[in-house]
């Protein structure tokens, strides 16, 4: 950890190995508290508001400082704190250029403008911005020594450049310069003050660990001569190895085009995965790359390169500041994507569907839902389109590691709408005709995705498609007043019907574990008063001391409380459980996955037997519906989910055990 050394006016910084003397303290660091608190002075320990920090920063008086050294030793990274030399050599670095541009004045994502960054290269140190023009340039000289290389080996001496198909030696060195111009765009990427510091993975993150670009206090400088994270030949490796296995097919052509106006030929099938409302800034982040490219590629493609910005005017996301407030912002949106999928409609055959990409923000669904702003103007614009909605398809499109700080991934990364167009001779409904349609035709569809082992996590966007091809296949879904219903009312009614679904599944179990679902429900796993506890067994008809007799509860001096998965019995066997009960099951399956692995979890799967085994899948589903959006307890949210994403593996290896003689099962007893 780093130290300030405070030394009467002025300080400097030590690094200290082992636990520090005030953990906490050190943790918080320069900050008055936790996340979004304002920082103090380190040498008189006064408040420093943000408001006064941005205007400090915006009159050129914030500047940066050497904190520490990593270093590559024999056996890992050694940390060292900064000598004097190597904070002179930090400021010696002035690069003969640098991206001029402007950062846009306000943009989707964007924090750094409050601290007085007005252009691209506020965001690199003059360091950083050598090595990044020194590469570009050298990218020039390359160009030319591998079309002499290429002419050597036998290619071509036709002049014909690669931006008019040309494939001799002129175009083969201008097409590998333009990958290597795309290895300094990845360096930039690894290479800006908007990098930070992976303590736990010992590493320099990336810029664009996210699609924003915040303000970030204290950020790491990568070598780009070293062998760790941010060197150049770990750039070129990467680049390289998508070249290898990119192989197409066959011969295919890409054009730049408006989609609410492009031409497309005869019978295409479409499969697009367009902006997300108010999301992310495409285009003022993509500034970033463009101009670092623009220098390096220009040459090449001198036409895509001809503006000193990318073009945003006719982005489809839905920016405030671009287009005077939210309520301007939402109606551009959806104006356009109305005319994007109105274009898509008349021009794709009847013969094949169409797949649309939509990616949920985190914050929007904690806000929200899943009948969310965002989410429900894209739905409406696919649907008044005269598209229906025939399916959707959860879609994990990120890395493992892309969970929110919570610990759980509380909506699937990205969903699939599966779109035909709807028929000519559509019929109208009233609501409650909608609503008696959902309750006859959901519960199959929903049972089919449990079957389908979709995971808890996914189940809500996963029932919007059973959903929603009942509300698009309609021409229109009428109120009471005979107004339209709205998508965001008929999602609404969606997802109360998937609460009811669940909820009726708790019916089906035996009356212990019904009575540990309600007590869990409004308890959790803490105390909670005998009387309380007592009316809700009397209700299933049993008693408290039968919940605490199958081993789920602890009830003493007037309290009960159910038991934690670490304190119920570790040698419990089902086939010889005389009280077996659904929750046992299911919570002795997590216990075992989680301390003894799937092999652990298939063994047991494989004694409990397939009848209480899928009964155990479907309280899976009901409590981790309890705990992702009643309780908020992103913990045991993730167990549930956790048990239901690995079911099939552990079906799989149940099957494969060989039964023993005395192995045989017992039927539950209800």
């Amino acid at each position: 950890y780093v130290e300030p050394v405070i030394e009467g006016r002025q300080y400097r910084f030590e690094v200290r190995v082992g636990r520090p003397p005030d953990g906490a303290s050190t943790r918080r660091g320069t900050k008055s508290g936790g996340s979004g608190s304002q920082f103090l002075c380190l040498i008189s320990g006064s408040p420093m508001p943000f408001e006064y920090l941005r205007s400090e920063a915006k009159a050129g008086r914030m500047g940066s400082r050497l904190l520490a050294v990593v270093a590559e030793g024999d056996r890992g990274r050694v940390y060292l704190h900064p000598t004097d030399v190597q904070a002179q050599a930090v400021l010696r670095a002035k690069p003969d250029w640098s991206p001029d541009t402007d950062l846009p004045e306000r943009a989707l994502g964007f924090r750094v403008q409050e601290y007085g960054m007005r252009q691209w290269h506020d965001l690199f140190t003059d360091r950083q911005l050598v090595a990044l023009t020194t590469f570009s340039d050298l990218v020039h000289k390359v160009r030319a020594e591998i079309e002499r290389d290429a002419l050597k080996a036998g290619l071509s001496n036709d002049s014909v450049p690669l931006r008019d198909g040309g494939t001799g030696a002129k175009a083969y060195g201008e097409a590998v310069s333009v990958y290597l111009g795309l290895l300094v765009d990845r360096l930039a990427d690894r290479g800006s003050t908007v990098c930070s510091w992976d303590a736990g993975f010992a590493k320099i993150r990336n810029t664009f660990s996210r699609q924003a670009i915040p303000m970030v206090w204290d950020y790491a400088e990568a070598n780009p001569f070293c062998s760790s994270t941010g060197n150049w030949t770990a750039m070129c490796d990467w680049v390289c190895k998508n070249l290898e296995r990119f192989v197409p097919a066959s011969l295919g052509t890409l054009a730049q085009h408006d989609a609410q106006s492009v031409k497309l030929p005869a019978r295409s099938v479409i499969s697009t995965d367009p902006p997300y409302y108010d999301n992310i800034g495409y285009g003022d982040l993509s500034d970033f790359f463009y101009c670092w490219m623009k220098p390096i590629i220009q040459p090449v493609y001198p036409e895509l390169f001809s503006v000193l910005a990318t073009p945003k005017t006719e982005e489809l996301v839905a920016s405030p500041y671009r287009h005077g407030g939210k309520a301007s912002a939402d109606a551009f949106f959806l104006d356009g994507m109305t005319r994007v999928f109105a274009n898509m409609k008349r021009q794709t055959s009847q013969d094949y569907p169409a797949t649309i990409y939509y990616a949920f923000k985190q914050s929007e669904v904690a806000r929200e839902g899943i009948s969310s702003t965002g989410w429900s103007t894209f739905l409406q614009a696919v649907i008044e389109t005269g598209y229906s909605v025939v399916g959707t398809w959860p879609m994990r499109t990120e890395l493992a590691n892309r969970m929110i700080a919570s610990g759980t991934n509380a909506l699937a990364n990205s969903v699939v709408l599966v779109c035909r167009k709807r028929a000519t001779d559509a019929e109208i409904l009233s609501r409650a005709e909608f609503i008696g349609a959902l309750k006859q035709e959901l519960p199959a569809a929903l049972e089919e995705l449990q079957k389908a082992n979709i995971s808890p996590a996914d189940m809500p966007q996963s029932a919007i498609g059973p959903g929603m091809r009942i509300f698009s296949r309609c021409e229109a879904v009428l109120e009471a007043d005979d107004s339209k219903m709205s998508v965001k009312t008929a999602l609404q009614l969606i997802n109360r019907e998937l609460d009811e679904y669940l909820g009726e599944i708790q019916g089906e179990f035996d009356a212990d574990t019904r009575f540990a679902i309600t007590w869990f429900e409004q308890n959790g796993t803490n105390s909670g008063d005998f009387g309380t506890a007592n009316n809700i067994a009397t209700a299933r008809g049993i008693s408290v001391d039968s919940v605490r007799h199958a081993g789920i509860i602890e009830s003493a001096a007037g309290k009960v409380r159910i038991l934690k998965r670490d304190e119920i019995d570790p040698d419990w066997e089902p086939e010889a459980d005389k009280h077996l009960t659904v929750w046992e099951c299911c919570q002795h399956l997590i216990r075992a996955l989680e301390q003894g692995g799937e092999q652990a979890a298939a063994r047991l799967l494989r004694k409990i037997g397939p009848a209480d085994a899928d009964a155990a899948k479907e309280l899976a589903y009901c409590l981790y519906d309890i705990c992702a959006n009643k309780r908020r307890d992103a913990g045991e949210a993730a167990s549930y989910n956790g048990l239901i994403a690995v079911w099939p593996e552990l079906t799989k290896q149940a099957e494969n055990i060989r039964e023993t003689p005395d192995e045989h099962q017992r039927p539950l007893t209800m």
